[in-house]
Formats: structure tokens, C-alpha cells, sequence
């Protein structure tokens, strides 16, 4: 007897879905991106196969429960029941960003289309989501819990993150803030705080150890390796990007490991603009502006993603 009364397809706009809402007709939006130079049949073939995926879901997800669709958009004030199976048709994105909603609920991540995404988080291609479902449903499915990061404010506030936390100024201005990672606090002015969890430590934080090491190599000095976390790993790294040295500002504190039950303590002291936003996603954010004290580490929840 199943736990699970719903599943829940959460599934996400193709680019000429959202083409299409930005110019009201799928001729109007081939005339703009060929216009442009663009491929428009690249557009189509995209549409195509996720639609494709989609019917196809629906056909194999007939599994005696009921089956509700809901766009990525919703996800942030969808409440998900303890009785909901949820299913992320991908790419990965979505399910970095259904994971920091989706609580203790299992995750089937499915591949709509394993040519053109890699799917890292997509082990399922559509054609195994039923048999992956129904492990799912029955209770013997694999599922990973990977940690996540979580940032709080004094007011309550509080900020999910599946890959990374940035920290720092909304445009492209410096970022003033005071930071401790367990010693005393050091002011800085930088283009901002990433703090990475394993998952996200092969994305945008392996990106900034490769700039530090070719400029180290530029440079003559030693080039080290990009440092990887596991995703059950329960430790994060922080990494100050690009810090300033000055008479107000230190760069002593620029890089380390947020160690289980330990915290990354940083206090605003931008007048206006700071925010704190999570996988990328800059409409997913908190406000951090001067005397907003972020503390920041691993969270309690974790994702429970099912995999092969």
C-alpha cells in the first residue's frame, strides 16, 4: 500500500513557450529571432520533444493515482502535501529549483530530451519514469539526500539554496559587508559572497577556482584543482569574488570550508541594493541591506532526489 495519494508533474516553459507570451504569436516570435539571425527550427525542435515528453508522461503516469500539472512559475506558493510524489521533467534547473520547496517529498528528476540537455540531476529518460515512479510509490526507489544551504536573517527570513547562496550588491557595484567564518569579523568590499554546497560545487564555484588558478598560473604560482564536495557532503565552501585591499577592507578571509553545525556570519553595510539570491536566480531573493545580518550554513531539510 502506497504512502502517496498524488503526483505532482512539475514541468517548466520552453523558450518559444516564452517567446511566444513575449510577442503574442508563434509567427511574430520566428520573425524576431530570425530577424536576429537566430535558428527558430532549433526553437520548434525543443517544443516539439517536450511536448512530446509531457503526452507520453501522462500516458505511462497512469498509475491509478491522480496526476497534477504545475509550471515551475507556481512552485515558490505551491504547497506540497506529505502525500505528493513529485515528478521534475527537467532541465536541471528545475530541479535545483523544486527541491528548496518540495521538503522531505522524494523527487523523480526525468530527461524530456537527453541530446540536447546532459541532465547531471536527470537519470530518468522518459521512457524509465514509469518504472522509476513505481519504485517510488512502492518504497524501494535509491534516493540521495543532498544537503542543501540555508541563509537567515534576524527577522525570520530564511533562503534555500540547491547549487549556491550569492551574497553581495543587486547591479554591478561593490559590495560592502563585514564577514566572519569563525573569527573575528573582517570588513570587506568584493563583487560578492558564492557559498556552494556539493551539488552546486561543480557549477558556478568551479568556475571561480579556475579563474584563481590561471591568473595564479598568469602569474607564475602554483595552479591548484577546483575543490569538489559530494552531494550528501554536509559542509559548504564560501569564496569572496574578486576582493578588494584597502585601508577599509581586508581580504584575510576569502575562501573556506562552512563545517556541520558551524556558521558563515556576514552583516550588510550597503545602504541600499544588497540582496542575498540562490541558484541563480535573482528574483528569488532576500533583501540584505545595511544592519541585515545573514547567518549562513547547512540546512536541517535535504533533497531527497530519487536516481538510478
Amino acid at each position: 500500500m502506497t504512502a502517496f495519494e498524488k503526483i505532482v508533474l512539475v514541468t517548466r516553459k520552453t523558450r518559444l513557450a516564452q517567446l511566444v507570451e513575449r510577442f503574442n504569436t508563434r509567427a511574430q516570435a520566428k520573425f524576431y529571432i530570425e530577424h536576429a539571425g537566430g535558428d527558430f527550427t532549433d526553437y520548434v525542435r525543443e517544443d516539439d520533444a517536450y511536448t512530446r515528453s509531457l503526452a507520453a508522461l501522462h500516458r505511462s503516469l497512469d498509475l491509478g493515482l491522480r496526476v497534477q500539472q504545475v509550471d515551475r512559475a507556481f512552485v515558490p506558493t505551491f504547497l506540497f502535501a506529505k502525500t505528493d510524489l513529485i515528478v521534475a521533467v527537467g532541465q536541471d534547473g528545475l530541479v535545483a529549483n523544486v527541491a528548496k520547496y518540495a521538503g522531505a517529498q522524494p523527487i523523480v528528476p526525468i530527461n524530456p530530451e537527453p541530446s540536447r540537455f546532459d541532465g547531471v540531476l536527470l537519470p530518468f529518460q522518459t521512457p524509465q519514469a514509469a518504472e522509476a515512479v513505481g519504485r517510488a510509490l512502492e518504497g524501494t526507489a535509491r534516493i540521495r539526500e543532498i544537503t542543501l544551504a540555508e541563509a537567515r536573517l534576524a527577522d525570520g527570513q530564511r533562503l534555500l539554496a540547491f547549487n549556491d547562496l550569492f551574497v553581495g550588491a543587486r547591479t554591478h557595484v561593490s559590495a560592502r559587508y563585514t564577514l566572519s567564518a569563525g573569527g573575528p569579523p573582517e570588513p570587506q568590499s568584493s563583487s560578492g559572497v558564492l557559498i556552494s554546497t556539493g551539488a552546486g560545487s561543480t557549477g558556478w564555484l568551479s568556475s571561480v577556482f579556475n579563474m584563481a588558478a590561471a591568473v595564479s598560473a598568469f602569474t607564475g604560482g602554483a595552479r591548484g584543482e577546483p575543490l569538489h564536495l559530494g552531494w550528501e557532503d554536509p559542509r559548504l565552501v564560501y569564496v569572496v569574488r574578486e576582493p578588494f585591499a584597502s585601508r577599509a577592507s581586508q581580504i584575510s578571509q576569502v575562501a573556506g570550508v562552512i563545517a556541520p553545525q558551524t556558521e558563515l556570519v556576514i552583516e550588510s553595510k550597503m545602504p541600499s541594493g544588497g540582496v542575498i539570491f540562490s541558484d541563480g536566480v535573482e528574483s528569488d531573493a532576500l533583501a540584505f541591506d545595511a544592519g541585515a545580518i545573514a547567518r549562513i550554513g547547512a540546512a536541517r531539510q535535504r533533497t531527497r532526489l530519487v536516481v538510478a
